[in-house]
């Protein structure tokens, strides 16, 4: 199987580049994945095609405001520091632009000194280790300076911090939105449980290796970066309730989808717990909870296009994009969503 296998023309203008005022009013591709029949609906029409008994699965992880705008001590030359991962109480693995002026033993000051970092290694693809200095509450000290780190192909600035945020998100950690989730408003989820859906939260740090490209042609030989993730006893027993009672799973966005299929264990139990998952999903993968799929339109030859490929056969996933084109909704994460069903 190949990553050009995966490729599709997409027009620029077409990339999202601002969210919408009102988060429910995207567009909806429904598509039934055993017949390949396709409808055009808005976002908020969700609600006609969930049934009493199911159960949508939510990642209420929370963006964290990571991008850093700093100066070398030494010089004041001008560096950006993208939070990656924490590793320590205090030490981030980081992505530093431009990485020459970032050798270990550099220092970095950001906000006048209210922050301040050393470059303490460099570890894989480049990634630096830096360890911070401040006063007071760090997640506090970022929301002041820190902006969000939006994905490269958005070139526009957000003026709202929270329109990057879904309306659930909850647990600081993530470098990117699940984006699928953004299209939810707070009187959208409350009719969809007035209707005897439940809703289930689990967490999924989403990492920047969501944005890296496929770099080699053999798509088993791609390796997926880890994010760690979470899920609660009650949480998991509320998804396993739904399979028993013959309810489906549907999964919000692909971040929610490996979440759980990386806790399930091969009976089809949800299994509570903790950890870091570099779950790589794509054609010929067999599913373990997953039942049904909100997702917005992904990026060509992207391991996400390859899961949702998965899910529903490349043919069938690629003639839906084709049709997206033609009738022009908005891709990626500002952009229009679809329903595999």
């Amino acid at each position: 199987m190949k990553t050009s296998d995966f490729y599709y023309e997409l027009p620029q203008e077409l990339i999202a580049q601002d969210p919408l005022e009102d988060r429910s009013s995207s567009r909806l591709l429904i598509l039934d994945r055993k017949t390949g029949e396709m409808e055009h609906r808005v976002f908020r029409d969700i609600v006609e095609y969930l049934n009493p008994g199911d159960c949508l699965v939510v990642n209420n992880t929370k963006v964290i405001p990571a991008r850093l705008m700093g100066v070398k001590e030494d010089t004041g030359a001008g560096i950006e520091v993208l939070l990656l991962k924490r590793k320590a109480d205090n030490v981030w693995e980081t992505l530093v632009k431009p990485g020459k002026k970032a050798r270990p033993g550099a220092r970095i000051v950001f906000g006048d000194g209210l922050l301040k970092g050393e470059v303490l290694e460099v570890v894989e693809e480049g990634n630096r280790l830096i360890r911070f200095e401040y006063e007071g509450i760090f997640e506090e000290i970022l929301d002041r300076l820190g902006q969000m780190p939006l994905p490269p192909y958005i070139t526009h600035q957000l003026k709202d911090k929270n329109r990057y945020q879904t309306v659930y998100a909850e647990h600081d950690g993530s470098a990117a939105a699940p984006t699928a989730g953004l299209h939810f408003t707070p009187e959208l989820l409350r009719e969809i449980e007035e209707k005897g859906v439940k809703l289930a939260h689990v967490t999924l740090h989403v990492g920047l290796g969501t944005f890296r490209p496929v770099k080699v042609e053999d798509v088993t030989q791609h390796h997926m970066h880890s994010e760690f993730y979470i899920v609660e006893e009650d949480q998991a027993k509320l998804i396993n309730d739904t399979k028993a009672a013959g309810g489906r799973v549907i999964c919000v966005g692909t971040t929610s989808c490996r979440t759980l299929e990386s806790a399930a264990g091969e009976d089809g139990i949800l299994r509570a717990g903790s950890g870091w998952t570099d779950i790589f999903i794509y054609p010929g993968y067999r599913f373990k909870i997953m039942d049904a799929l909100i997702t917005n339109f992904h990026l060509p030859e992207s391991t996400l296009l390859m899961l949702v490929s998965a899910f529903a056969d490349k043919e069938t996933i690629m003639k839906a994009y084709e049709e997206a084109v033609k009738e022009r909704y908005r891709f990626f994460s500002f952009g229009d969503a679809m329903f595999i069903k």
